[in-house]
């Protein structure tokens, strides 16, 4: 399939970066193909660059753990189409990357024929997930719905929360004021459906379960 497509590869381990890039280059000639290794470095990749056709994100990478990465990218950027290639093959995760959006759930365990197979399927508008896999009878999970309803800055601010900090540590980190972090603080308890600190953490932590 010859294209101009532009797509984006971001994983942080090189080697499998590498393996992508091959993939893309079976099934894409002439790709326009851009790396990054973690969710900051993306997120100004796409802040910089104009139309992308497909990203392939690795869960699993700094600056995001879990979905907390899919989910960002889901509020900043909805139209984004965005493949989720994992180490982990568990349906509850591919069901999970399904109510995000995702246009299909590549296993990193895939041999680089079905890494091809896939793409192809994908850039040609179809989906492309695991043999049997769907969210016919997967259980409603709504705290995803909620999380992807946070803006990044609430994102952010929540995911510093999650690691102890304190409202003034988040306000001097983030150059804004402390009245600001509580704005941020109250709006993430209301569109979570929480009443503190302690529930909105471990609302993060579903999100981030598992070894992705």
């Amino acid at each position: 399939m010859e294209t101009g497509y532009s797509i984006i590869i971001a994983d942080d381990h090189p080697l499998f970066r590498n393996a992508l890039h091959q993939a893309v280059q079976l099934a894409v000639e002439g790709a326009q193909l851009q790396e990054v290794d973690s969710i900051d470095n993306l997120m100004q990749l796409l802040s910089d660059t104009g139309e992308v056709d497909l990203l392939l994100l690795d869960l699993k990478m700094p600056g995001a753990s879990g979905f907390s990465g899919l989910a960002q990218l889901r509020n900043q950027y909805p139209e984004l189409p965005v493949v989720v290639v994992s180490a982990s093959e568990e349906p509850a995760v591919v069901q999970q990357a399904m109510r995000f959006g995702a246009l299909g759930f590549i296993p990193k365990s895939a041999p680089m024929r079905t890494l091809v197979s896939a793409l192809n399927t994908i850039l040609e508008g179809d989906t492309w997930f695991p043999e049997g896999i769907s969210l016919e009878n997967a259980p409603e999970d709504n705290i995803a719905d909620r999380l992807a309803s946070l803006t990044p800055q609430q994102f952010k601010v929540l995911t510093m929360l999650s690691e102890g900090k304190l409202n003034k540590q988040i306000a001097y980190e983030l150059e804004v004021s402390e009245a600001t972090i509580k704005a941020h603080v109250t709006a993430i308890f209301r569109k979570l459906g929480v009443k503190n600190r302690t529930q909105a953490v471990i609302a993060l932590s579903q999100l981030e379960g598992g070894e992705l």
